[in-house]
């Protein structure tokens, strides 16, 4: 065996010193992440659509019971950030989101994009969990109850 030939096998033999990661594309600036790419033997994580839960636990039927847009989409993210460190993972693991906005009463029916963003930004791009996932948000007729405002889902993606 040529001292060549050794050496190329001692290479293969040897497992790459980078591990494989997540790679979240964002511009800089953006609220968002423009693609995530996965590599080969990750797992994904799919996290089934959220609500808010009430503020008080009493109260699920008054018009107020569970907050407005920003406070439901704060709730939902606390109990996701919960979810995914029983799974061992982070906030910075989650590469896509869905949200679902129902119409606010008290913005004339219209979506509070905004309110869900300012709770959004406590989560994602912060100096501590700088990753941003995909995101699609839908304004839509209803949820199960007439004071949801929001459900989230997420998938999570952890490499090997």
């Amino acid at each position: 065996m040529t001292a060549r030939f050794a050496f190329l096998l001692a290479a293969m033999a040897v497992p790459s010193a980078q591990a494989a990661t997540v790679e979240h594309k964002q511009a800089p600036g953006a609220m968002i992440a423009s693609a995530a790419i996965i590599p080969p033997g990750s797992t994904l994580y799919y996290l089934s659509g959220a609500t808010g839960a009430p503020i008080d636990p009493k109260d699920m039927e008054s018009p107020d019971a569970f907050g407005d847009t920003e406070a439901q989409t704060l709730s939902i993210f606390t109990r996701m950030k919960a979810q995914l460190a029983d799974l061992g993972l982070t906030m910075g693991d989650v590469v896509k989101l869905t949200v679902f906005l129902v119409g606010d009463p008290r913005l004339g029916g219209k979506m509070d994009r905004d309110g869900m963003t300012r709770a959004y930004k406590k989560f994602f791009g912060t100096a501590g969990q700088p990753n941003l996932p995909t995101r699609s948000a839908f304004q839509i007729a209803g949820l199960a109850r007439p004071q949801q405002l929001v459900e989230i889902e997420a998938i999570a993606a952890k490499a090997p």
